[in-house]
């Protein structure tokens, strides 16, 4: 009897396959704008049903619309994510609409730029409820919601976590908490199939990037920028500054199942500025 060969998978479709996110649910927090726009297009693009959310509803609207532009409806949930119900009712929603989640980035952030010694009481009681709180039980909404099927957890951390930079001693602080935080939610979740890594870029050119380029009025001063821009790319050795589009693509890797061997890793896209 001839036994006939088994057919081999051409290895570009392997490759797209270990990539590919169709079927799959994913939750993008902090999605109106920057980093979280691009990483939600670019998973809709890559086949994943998003649900979108921020507390900028116009800004949710866009992308929206962009995420349509190639043919991948979106939903859509205006939610704060320093409140834990409204983190829990993303959760909710993502299974009531879709049956499953598999995906959750905690994406939202904000940045105060201040010296130690005139720290506002209020100042860092937001910045925490959104930079860590809300990533905290941004994993716990999703751990719940990922038990018994498994998943990937990608929190947003930045180069700040590991540079002390004057000024920013609130936000480096808060990054350094989601690196373990990270961390350990790979321990504790990992029995249950949920992978979770952070992503720390450098510098991208981003509304939030921009605080530094502003003048006394609040607006961006075109001279400052375009100095800021090239000082920033000559601090990296290729002599380049990132994009949004960079740092999703480090997203979609570690969403997919490429990365199905990744576990509590800081993954650093920052052209080489910061090499912990």
């Amino acid at each position: 009897m001839q036994i006939e060969p088994v057919a081999q998978e051409a290895p570009e479709r392997a490759i797209v396959r270990e990539f590919d996110l169709s079927g799959r649910t994913a939750v993008i927090t902090g999605a109106a704008s920057g980093i979280g726009r691009e990483t939600a297009r670019l998973l809709a693009e890559a086949g994943a049903r998003t649900l979108v959310s921020d507390v900028n509803e116009g800004g949710l609207a866009e992308t929206v619309r962009l995420i349509g532009k190639a043919g991948r409806p979106a939903i859509t949930q205006v939610a704060d994510v320093s409140r834990r119900a409204e983190i829990e009712a993303l959760a909710d929603l993502a299974l009531a609409k879709t049956g499953r989640l598999d995906i959750w980035l905690n994406v939202a952030g904000i940045i105060v730029h201040r010296p130690l010694l005139e720290a506002r009481e209020d100042e860092v009681d937001r910045l925490l409820a959104i930079n860590l709180k809300g990533v905290y039980w941004g994993c716990v909404a999703a751990g719940r919601a990922m038990k018994e099927t498994g998943g990937s957890i990608v929190n947003l951390s930045s180069s700040g976590g590991e540079t002390a930079v004057p000024g920013l001693s609130l936000y480096s602080m808060s990054k350094a908490a989601v690196n373990m935080l990270t961390r350990t939610v790979a321990k504790e979740l990992g029995p249950f199939g949920i992978r979770a890594n952070a992503i720390a870029p450098g510098w991208v050119d981003t509304p939030m990037g921009l605080h530094s380029f502003r003048d006394e009025s609040g607006a961006i001063d075109p001279g400052k920028r375009e100095l800021g821009l090239q000082q920033r790319a000559q601090a990296s050795p290729l002599g380049i500054t990132g994009t949004t589009r960079d740092i999703a693509l480090a997203a979609l890797y570690l969403a997919s199942d490429a990365s199905r061997f990744m576990t509590g890793q800081i993954l650093r896209p920052n052209g080489g500025v910061s090499m912990p």
